[in-house]
């Protein structure tokens, strides 16, 4: 009867012994973070303007590649628009990492949900009022009941200039008639007279002027002085998983701009080819225009939070956007 005591009271000593380890055993260790997916293949969307010479000469001299090949990434692609709202576009659908961009494009996709930021600049002003050889510019009240094209509805160009047309007292719908177009288009709509005037980025403005079918009379610096226009643009999800990509990519853009700046006759070659535009206006653009190429995001804060309110006013966008919506100034000051 001892001994059955003695034996149960081991067992219950067992099972009490097995229950507080059971309470009490450190929790599991957890598994290593998950180490995002390699970048294999960096694709880049740009335009057709010397405002983003920049992106042709980093293309053309192999750097893209060159400078991210040691982050993994195998694969520097690019793809050219016409306007930013069909880069943008592209953006929205995933189709591009990085862009080069007008700012305002940025305001209406970011509105709708797109996953990006600004992390550096490209060039300020840069774009021209041409009209045609016939038409006595005498300042902006001479433009009333004329036909003008420009970019499209939400675009920097059409930004600027319909800002520009109402701070001097015109309405861009009812005193003149504005049409959203590309720079070909424009370009052609110039030439055949199917329209009196065009706002556009350069080379475009050197190029209708070297044609004899219209002059420039109005830079865009003078409607919006040291406005901003391109922007660098990257992905959320780059920015998140492979910060370190990011700030290469805003190295490589410095170097080409420091190029470009030192090396404008080559810079102007390498666009040309990679553009397909004629070398004389492509240097004539550069002689023509006022714009300026920077990378430091730092200045154009102020000048992009003035579009996204120029853009609310208009009605292009439904919610105002502030700094920290539009921008991730990290990545420069690194």
């Amino acid at each position: 009867m001892k001994q059955m005591r003695i034996t149960a009271i081991a067992l219950i000593a067992i099972a009490l012994l097995l229950i507080t380890a059971g309470c009490t055993q450190p929790a599991a260790t957890p598994g290593p973070a998950t180490t995002p997916a390699p970048i294999k293949e960096l694709r880049i969307g740009y335009q057709p303007s010397t405002h983003q010479m920049a992106h042709t000469t980093a293309m053309d001299k192999g750097w893209w590649q060159q400078d991210l090949a040691p982050l993994g990434v195998q694969i520097v692609s690019d793809k050219v628009f016409p306007t930013g709202a069909p880069e943008m576009q592209a953006m929205l659908a995933g189709e591009l990492d990085v862009a080069y961009v007008g700012a305002a494009p940025v305001l209406s996709a970011v509105s709708t949900g797109l996953d990006a930021k600004i992390v550096g600049g490209v060039n300020t002003q840069g774009s021209d009022l041409v009209v045609r050889p016939d038409l006595d510019y005498k300042g902006p009240a001479s433009l009333k009941g004329l036909k003008i094209a420009t970019f499209p509805a939400g675009t920097i160009q059409d930004t600027v200039l319909r800002n520009w047309l109402s701070k001097n007292n015109l309405s861009a719908d009812n005193d003149l008639q504005i049409v959203g177009m590309g720079p070909g288009d424009a370009v052609t709509a110039i030439t055949a007279g199917k329209v009196d005037a065009v706002f556009l980025p350069h080379p475009s403005p050197a190029v209708i002027e070297g044609q004899g079918v219209g002059k420039i009379v109005v830079h865009s610096g003078e409607m919006y002085p040291g406005h901003t226009c391109c922007v660098l643009v990257v992905s959320g999800k780059l920015i998140r998983e492979h910060p370190e990509i990011v700030t290469q990519i805003l190295k490589t853009n410095e170097k080409a701009v420091a190029f470009n700046l030192a090396n404008p006759d080559e810079a102007a070659a390498i666009y040309a080819i990679k553009t397909g535009a004629k070398l004389e206006d492509v240097k004539a653009s550069l002689k023509e225009w006022d714009g300026d190429w920077a990378t430091d995001p730092n200045p154009i804060v102020g000048p992009v939070l003035d579009y996204a309110k120029i853009q609310y006013d208009l009605g292009y966008i439904k919610k105002p956007l502030t700094k920290d919506d539009l921008f991730d100034l990290s990545f420069y000051k690194k």
